[in-house]
């Protein structure tokens, strides 16, 4: 099922706000989402959250493409209570992209970011704590990436902190 697009009084408003900093506002099984330059993100989330009710940012998450020039997909989801509408915001970055932190706009953002860092690699510029936040800090690697095989495990820190030597 392909994603169609989506039109309403909302995307009108992000459209004469933030116009070609948003290349794409679509709907796919009923969930609807945009598309935004990165430097546009916290903006929006900032807009969204002041001008229409969207106050309760849901989940940060991203999605590792290891073949495109713009790796990662990160997905912003909001949640509107006074609505009870869910949308999502998606931006792509390249490798080494360090996007700017939605922590002055939503407090749950810290702890995401963080995760998303963890899982990822992806570090947000002017995070407050940017560090691991489900791995031990001394773990190497970033377990949702896809250069990061599922049968890996960092050895060297089993061993050095269970004691035992990892299966191959």
């Amino acid at each position: 099922m392909a994603a169609t697009p989506w039109e309403d009084e909302l995307t009108g408003s992000l459209q004469e706000q933030f116009g070609d900093q948003i290349s794409e506002f679509s709907t796919y099984l009923g969930q609807p989402f945009l598309v935004a330059r990165p430097e546009a993100v916290v903006p929006i989330l900032e807009f969204l959250k002041l001008e229409a009710d969207f106050d309760y940012l849901v989940d940060v998450t991203a999605v590792d493409y290891p073949q495109r020039d713009e790796r990662f997909d990160l997905v912003y989801i909001l949640y509107s209570f006074a609505r009870n509408q869910r949308i999502r915001i998606k931006t792509r970055i390249a490798e080494g992209c360090e996007p700017a932190t939605a922590t002055g706009v939503h407090l749950t953002a810290d702890w995401l970011e963080r995760e998303v860092f963890d899982m990822f690699g992806i570090r947000f510029a002017g995070h407050p704590n940017m560090r691991r936040i489900l791995m031990p800090e001394d773990w190497e690697g970033h377990p949702l990436r896809k250069d990061h095989p599922i049968t890996r495990v960092d050895e060297r820190w089993v061993k050095e902190h269970l004691g035992i030597e990892s299966a191959p």
